[in-house]
């Protein structure tokens, strides 16, 4: 991925949480996702989990945090027990990570991804260039990642209404949670009409 420079006119621009559209932040309350049945706050505790993937101890201890700084703060800690490929899968595994925060959020992240109609998305950061943008007078420049993601996401699935039940795992090795494998990850509806299927059709 290259750097990019957008308008700070002509973008819509996510910092703070509490900003308008804030819920494209991986900070955002309101998001939980469930994964393996653990229930995670948010997009940012489940992205710094799974970069210690043989260290379950760790990923508790982000996981257990309500606050996604401070869950940040211990991934950062413990940077040096990360798994030795997470540069090359990082960009991978946060487009899994918005798909299952899509899927299971539909209803405001979809909502929320098409008010942003067709204008570019940018993260606005003082100092993540990587994910996000610095200003640059009235330009915002950096590579863009997670805005550039959240565009993809935006024009593949919402706004072709493409809807998932569930998000296929990635095929990394060692994409675990606790000691166990992420399989496919389904949303909560998903599971109680696959349950009440199952059940009639045993009963039959």
């Amino acid at each position: 991925m290259q750097t990019r420079k957008y308008n700070r006119n002509e973008v819509i621009v996510f910092c703070k949480t509490t900003d308008t559209y804030g819920g494209l932040s991986n900070m955002a309350a309101g998001y939980s996702l469930n994964i393996n049945g653990v229930i995670i706050p948010s997009a940012e505790h489940l992205y710094q989990a799974c970069k210690f993937p043989d260290f379950p101890n760790i990923q508790e201890a982000i996981i257990s945090e309500l606050s996604p700084v401070t869950a940040k703060i211990i991934s950062r800690k413990n940077n040096h027990f990360a798994r030795t490929d997470w540069k090359s899968i990082r960009v991978q595994v946060m487009r899994w990570i918005l798909e299952v925060k899509l899927s299971q959020n539909w209803d405001t992240f979809s909502q929320l991804l098409l008010q942003t109609d067709n204008k570019p998305i940018v993260e606005l950061s003082y100092k993540d260039t990587f994910w996000g943008a610095t200003l640059a007078g009235n330009s915002l420049l950096g590579i863009n990642a997670l805005g550039r993601l959240l565009m993809d996401v935006r024009d593949k699935d919402v706004k072709t209404n493409s809807y998932q039940a569930c998000v296929d795992p990635l095929s990394v090795t060692a994409f675990l949670l606790y000691g166990y494998d992420i399989g496919l990850v389904c949303n909560d509806s998903f599971d109680e009409e696959y349950t009440l299927s199952k059940a009639l059709l045993d009963h039959h």
